[in-house]
C-alpha cells in the first residue's frame, strides 16, 4: 500500500477529519487509498499558526505532539489540484483526501519522502 509521510500535527490533522487537503510543491498522478505516517519532526510554527486560527483545535494538536514516527490513519487520495476552495489550501499543488481513519493504535514505521510503498506485513496490522 501506498503511504505518505507528514509532519505533525499535520498528519493528525489529515485522518481526525478536519483537514481534507495536503500541500506539496510537487503534483502526482497517484490516486486510490494512502496511509498516513506521522514524521519525526514537530512543525511549531504550524502548530503556532493552527491555533491562532482555529483555537477550537488546540486540545488535538496538544495531543498530536506525542505521536511521531508512526503510521496513524488513512485515506483516499482523489485528486491532485492547482485551486481548491479550503481555508488549508495553499499550494502550489493539493492532494485531495477523503475517507479519513484515525487508527486506534500508531504503528511505528520509519517515513521516506515522497508517496512510498509500505510492506503487507504492515498493512495487515493497520486493519
Amino acid at each position: 500500500m501506498k503511504a505518505l509521510s507528514l509532519k505533525q500535527p499535520w498528519a493528525t490533522l489529515i485522518v481526525a477529519g478536519t483537514k481534507p487537503i495536503e500541500n506539496r510543491t510537487w503534483a502526482s498522478n497517484y490516486r486510490g487509498p494512502l496511509l498516513i505516517h506521522a514524521s519525526k519532526t514537530w512543525d511549531e510554527d504550524g502548530a503556532c499558526w493552527i491555533i491562532h486560527h482555529f483555537p477550537e483545535l488546540t486540545g488535538l494538536i496538544r495531543h498530536s505532539k506525542h505521536i511521531k514516527g508512526a503510521i496513524i490513519g488513512k485515506v483516499k487520495m482523489t485528486d491532485c489540484v492547482s485551486e481548491f476552495n479550503s481555508k488549508w489550501f495553499f499550494g502550489p499543488y493539493g492532494f485531495v483526501l477523503t475517507k479519513p481513519k484515525l487508527f486506534d493504535k500508531p504503528i511505528p514505521y520509519k517515513g521516506q519522502l515522497g508517496i512510498f510503498d509500505i510492506p503487507d506485513e504492515v498493512i495487515f496490522r493497520t486493519e
